[in-house]
């Protein structure tokens, strides 16, 4: 018990409206903000300085590469030529969240940072299918050029870590309680 509320010490329930919530807002937007002008700066820094999709300059040799690699697709190049499709669902999805945001979130802080993080990637990615056509991939890990994780972006990263802290955060943050249930309970006691 000790390790989890070590853990989670640094996030907090936050009331809906509060000059907490707002804060907390503010900070994840700001975040957010910042992951998106880092992805599209490191991007514009990548085509510029490697110029040729598939140029590697090697970082840890056999183990990390910057690469230049353009991605028609979604992860591992996936619905590849369906940037139309993909674009489409990044907005859906950034207008949901975008609307749904305090829902979702429940009034715990690491949700909120989570799902800007999310939406950061989506922007990321997204502004590169608009204006490229295609998204700049260039982290590329490998072992030896044998075993291989396909190349990915910060944007994408993003995303990753905050689908990741979202489920965690569903996964030991209690529900919520209705009001009909505590009601219904306090009905039943009568």
């Amino acid at each position: 018990m000790k390790l989890k509320s070590l853990l989670l010490k640094p996030f907090y329930h936050v009331e809906s409206g509060s000059d907490q919530e707002r804060k907390v807002m503010k900070s994840a937007i700001s975040l957010a903000g910042f992951v998106v002008f880092f992805d599209l700066l490191s991007k514009v820094a990548i085509v510029e300085v490697l110029k040729n999709p598939g140029t590697r300059i090697s970082v840890i040799p056999g183990i990390f590469d910057i690469t230049y690699i353009t991605n028609k697709g979604a992860a591992w190049g996936m619905f590849s030529g369906k940037g139309a499709l993909l674009l489409t669902v990044s907005v859906v999805v950034f207008v949901l969240i975008t609307f749904f945001l305090k829902q979702i979130c429940e009034g715990w802080t690491e949700r909120y940072y989570a799902l800007l993080l999310v939406i950061s990637g989506i922007v990321g990615n997204s502004v590169d299918r608009i204006f490229r056509g295609a998204v700049v991939d260039f982290l590329r890990f490998h072992w030896q050029n044998k075993i291989e994780w396909p190349s990915f972006n910060i944007a994408d990263s993003a995303i990753c870590a905050g689908v990741f802290i979202f489920v965690l955060s569903m996964l030991i943050r209690p529900e919520k309680k209705k009001k009909d249930d505590s009601q219904n309970a306090a009905g039943q006691a009568d």
